[in-house]
């Protein structure tokens, strides 16, 4: 397999494991309401958790393959992708005002660039 095809697939797959595993955080915000347990909502964030993972699971495979072997930048990826989904399924981000959108944005860069000097 080429790395250009392990990238693409590192790409997909991060993806859509960050995007069911926003919603995973999405349903769970959902799942108390006025003291009552609300089970789809349950059931939804378990199912996207679950598919979530599987889904990181495949992507660690070519991560791997192209090198990124540490579980801290792995994690990062996965956690860049996921709290951007969630920021973007709850609408929340882009209501925030450009310094608060920029400081979160700034805080990701750090966060990478402290991975990327420290060897992560």
């Amino acid at each position: 397999m080429t790395k250009s095809f392990s990238l693409v697939l590192v790409i997909v797959l991060t993806l859509v494991a960050g995007f069911l595993d926003s919603q995973g955080f999405f349903h769970s915000s959902q799942v108390w309401k006025n003291d009552q347990f609300v089970t789809h909502e349950a059931v939804k964030s378990l199912f996207s958790f679950v598919a979530g993972t599987i889904l990181f699971w495949f992507s660690i495979k070519y991560l791997q393959q192209l090198g990124v072997v540490s579980a801290e930048m792995q994690t990062i990826i996965w956690f860049v992708v996921t709290i951007v989904g969630v920021a973007i399924a709850s609408g929340k981000f882009f209501q925030w005002n450009i310094i608060d959108q920029s400081i979160g944005i700034a805080v990701f860069i750090g966060i990478g660039l402290l991975l990327f000097r420290t060897g992560a």
